[in-house]
């Protein structure tokens, strides 16, 4: 009988289930992410429409009431952004560090 048992501390199984939690880790943010850009596309599409209609039915178009869906629900989609990327999505994570780094080597070829 064949024995199929690894021993413990064996490192290709311990790299092999690395290599799936990664990979099962980057399906989740990619699920996230197509997420998004449904509730994006929705957003769209059903703002869209109804602002067409709302206005079709004689309401100014400026008025808080054509776009007060618009509004509120860009609020939740805001929301679901920062959910998915992040808050650091903007400037990163190392983005004030570059910046002054950036902004001193400026300031240094203005005193050459």
């Amino acid at each position: 009988m064949e024995n199929n048992i690894e021993p413990f501390g064996n490192r290709n199984s311990q790299r092999a289930w690395e290599k799936e939690e990664a990979y099962l880790r980057a399906q989740k943010k990619v699920k996230a992410i197509v997420g998004f850009y449904w509730h994006l596309a929705s957003y769209v599409i059903v703002n869209l429409f109804l602002i067409i209609l709302i206005t079709s039915s004689g309401v100014k178009l400026f008025s808080f009431g054509t776009f007060s869906t618009a509004f509120f629900w860009g609020i939740g989609l805001a929301f679901h952004f920062i959910g998915v990327f992040g808050p650091n999505f903007f400037f990163g994570k190392n983005w004030e560090e570059r910046k002054i780094k950036k902004m001193m080597d400026e300031d240094n070829k203005h005193w050459e």
